[in-house]
């Protein structure tokens, strides 16, 4: 019995909730941000996210985007709350850059084309960038609180026209550290502590067991002593005078 029940708490230790995945959309941001252009317009950010097909976009000749962690260098992103990114722009072109939107995924590390999570599209309003010109675009996002902690995939794209024409860019495929938020314990690493601690208390009481098993086996038989037959006195002075003591003493004399 302990047997069976040492294996079903070793099953649940595997199947742990480290493999769980969890699929949702998080809200959008209905904040208004400011994009730090560097020679160009101030675009405001809403939920008006104008829908565009971006599955068959490609970007424009003459603008690079990159991406940058202002606050987070090490790219950990803890469920549930917010983080920021910043997207760079580069105009080299000869026309101006009206951006659209900004949007990013998350993806399983392992395998790409395993959508986690849509994160929420970030719209902005007369945001463009002349020719010749820089701009950086904020992007809020936030990933779901019941994604479990791990390494994922994030996919980031930035949406723009060039004279009516949409483009789109990837400023960031890369991974990103998913943290479960509230303190240091969280609900998982307490349940696999009292797990073990559980596993540890089945295990001492196999080894007692089988060390009372062994030694109940171990314990010594009675002893049976073997000597020379003595005589009791008593027994002597009952047997004397019969036929039994005449003939031992007849016995002793021919000896002699």
């Amino acid at each position: 019995m302990r047997t069976c029940v040492f294996y079903i708490l070793a099953l649940l230790l595997l199947s742990s909730p480290l493999l769980r995945v969890a699929r949702c959309q998080s809200d959008s941001d209905g904040e208004v941000a400011e994009a730090a252009v560097e020679g160009g317009d101030l675009g405001l950010v809403g939920e008006d996210v104008e829908d565009v097909d971006d599955s068959i976009l490609s970007p424009a000749p003459g603008v690079e985007t990159v991406c940058i962690f202002p606050k987070n260098p090490s790219k950990s992103v803890a469920a549930g709350e917010e983080s920021e990114l910043l997207v760079g722009m580069k105009n080299e072109g000869e026309s101006s850059v009206n951006v659209i939107s900004i949007k990013a995924s998350v993806h399983l590390s392992y395998d790409h084309r395993y959508l986690v999570q849509n994160l929420s599209a970030q719209g902005f309003n007369n945001a463009s960038v002349p020719p010749s010109a820089q701009a950086t675009f904020p992007y809020l996002f936030s990933v779901s609180k019941f994604l479990q902690p791990g390494t994922f995939d994030l996919v980031g794209t930035i949406v723009y026209e060039i004279d009516q024409t949409p483009y789109q860019n990837t400023f960031y495929n890369g991974t990103i550290e998913v943290t479960e938020a509230g303190g240091l314990f969280s609900s998982e690493s307490v349940f696999l502590v009292f797990l073990g601690i559980a596993l540890l208390g089945l295990l001492g009481l196999w080894i007692r067991s089988q060390i009372q098993h062994l030694s109940k086996k171990t314990k010594k038989a009675p002893k049976v002593e073997v000597g020379t037959k003595t005589t009791d006195a008593s027994m002597d002075e009952w047997l004397q005078g019969t036929a039994y003591t005449q003939s031992l003493s007849s016995k002793s004399k021919k000896k002699k």
